[in-house]
């Protein structure tokens, strides 16, 4: 049986008039991870503590200790509202200085699906 999952961000297909569909489950789960990362907690008003807040971490100072907050940081969220679809191999942080844009953090998560138990890794900037 073939998921359907609704695209994030939601919005309209042209063609069918109806919620765009995710083109499978790991684009689903990449969009899933995005979503938790990229939201502040207190920003969704029935759940306030989703989310990472690494936007918090722009302006922290270029060192060690920025790198580890981030990495508990991505865990933690990603642990308490991903854990049913996904296992946390690794994650890597890449701070000020590392980036092309001094003002941003790129972080890779590097996970297995549970469903699928396939390997997977994505790549998230944080403006």
């Amino acid at each position: 049986m073939k998921r359907c999952d609704y695209a994030f961000p939601f919005r309209i297909d042209g063609v069918s008039g109806q919620g765009a569909r995710t083109p499978s489950y790991e684009a689903h789960v990449e969009q899933m991870i995005r979503q938790v990362l990229l939201t502040t907690p207190g920003e969704r008003v029935n759940r306030p503590l989703f989310g990472a807040g690494l936007r918090r971490l722009l302006f922290a100072p270029n060192a060690e200790p920025l790198n580890a907050t981030a990495q508990m940081l991505v865990l933690q969220a990603l642990t308490d509202a991903l854990a049913e679809h996904i296992d946390v191999k690794e994650v890597k942080v890449h701070g000020a200085g590392e980036v092309d844009d001094e003002g941003q953090i790129l972080i890779r998560i590097d996970y297995v699906i549970r469903q699928t138990r396939a390997p997977q890794h994505t790549e998230v900037l944080i403006p």
